[in-house]
């Protein structure tokens, strides 16, 4: 397995990737799923692809001995931090370890590139995951933001809030 920089000729295979991780029936295979509190896509290829012509961002993707994207991280320069989204795994593969080598490849690229604040969101009641993260060493800032996204990108079935988590790397 091998993580690197994906491109945009990768762009549909990711946008299948994430959203059979996040969103839909396959998702309800792992444990990262969204679906019973967002319905819909979670990206489209041109929404990724508007993600990925951004000069302040990379998706890193994890690619395995087939030659299939298996997971992967979007990384994009905010100001002073890096913020990390999209933080996929093949949801039949999840729990083996790949989450965590992308997050150590994410905080490995921020090192490279003189960043040393990481900065993610994530949905208040996914109580696993957050303790998944801060048991990385992510800590809530103690900001709570409203999810606000449009149809492209899902629909909400309720309100949804945001913790915002931060790690110095």
């Amino acid at each position: 397995m091998s993580i690197t920089p994906a491109t945009l000729a990768d762009v549909p295979e990711l946008v299948v990737l994430i959203n059979s991780a996040y969103r839909g029936e396959s998702s309800k295979k792992g444990w990262t799923t969204e679906a019973y509190l967002i319905g819909g896509q979670r990206i489209d290829e041109e929404g990724l692809t508007e993600q990925m012509s951004d000069p302040d961002a990379v998706i890193l993707k994890n690619i395995n001995e087939e030659g299939q994207i298996t997971g992967c991280v979007y990384l994009q320069k905010r100001g002073e931090k890096l913020y990390l989204g999209m933080l996929t795994v093949l949801p039949t593969l999840q729990a083996n370890g790949l989450g965590r080598r992308l997050l150590t490849a994410a905080e490995d690229y921020a090192r490279s590139i003189n960043y040393h604040t990481i900065t993610m969101t994530v949905i208040t009641t996914r109580t696993e995951l957050l303790d998944w993260y801060e048991r990385r060493g992510y800590a809530k800032t103690g900001e709570v933001i409203p999810l606000q996204i449009t149809e492209r990108n899902g629909i909400l079935n309720q309100p949804v809030e945001m913790f915002k988590l931060d790690k110095t790397v």
